[in-house]
């Protein structure tokens, strides 16, 4: 994607977090000659060689998945906070803009099957149930509840790239203690995330 060099953020470690905290993507790839994407969770993970990964999995249904073996290259985007930003709040006259955190994540796709895909779904599962007051376990539901594991398809991203953009009115450095008053006054966490990531930068 379009970064203009003071918004790119290169600091994996940090990119890593976000995408553990925002794991909820789109999964893209052409499918018959037109651009495809699926909404889907895409957990960060390492392979057996410690190199990063992505793995999700999309309905058997979904004809995305068998244009994946011809063509395995495929993005995923990831959004992060966003908020608008109006020039009134600046010093001097200029137009509006938008800040925003997106990274795009580009690799290559494989199937994964059985064991590998079972793991996988175990670990999903485990990370969002954390929290609920009763949670659940895959190893817990009956035979009859996981014979649903048929209808997916199972898939593993080697990861070849990563573009991370954090626009938060750098280049505005005067400005910033108005934009994150007028951020911090906005009632979305969107904007109240910005507001305290831009104290820290």
């Amino acid at each position: 994607m379009y970064i203009p060099h003071h918004y790119k953020n290169e600091n994996i470690a940090e990119v890593k977090d976000f995408l553990n905290q925002n794991s909820f993507g789109i999964l893209i790839n052409t499918v018959d000659g037109r651009p495809w994407g699926t909404h889907i969770p895409l957990e960060l993970d390492v392979d057996e060689n410690g190199n990063d990964i992505l793995v999700g999995h999309i309905a058997k249904a979904n004809p995305q998945w068998k244009n994946f073996e011809g063509n395995p290259e495929v993005l995923c985007i990831f959004n992060g906070s966003h908020s608008y930003v109006s020039s009134s709040w600046y010093q001097e006259e200029e137009v509006p803009t938008w800040n925003y955190i997106a990274v795009h994540v580009y690799g290559k796709l494989k199937i994964i099957e059985g064991d590998a895909l079972m793991h996988h779904l175990k670990n999903l599962v485990d990370k969002y149930e954390e929290a609920s007051e009763n949670p659940i376990k895959i190893e817990n539901l009956s035979k009859n509840t996981m014979k649903q594991v048929r209808g997916v398809v199972g898939l593993q991203i080697e990861i070849t790239e990563i573009q991370a953009a954090y626009k938060l009115s750098q280049g505005r450095e005067h400005d910033h203690s108005a934009i994150i008053r007028e951020l911090e006054r906005k009632n979305d966490s969107g904007s109240q995330e910005l507001a305290n990531r831009m104290k820290n930068i």
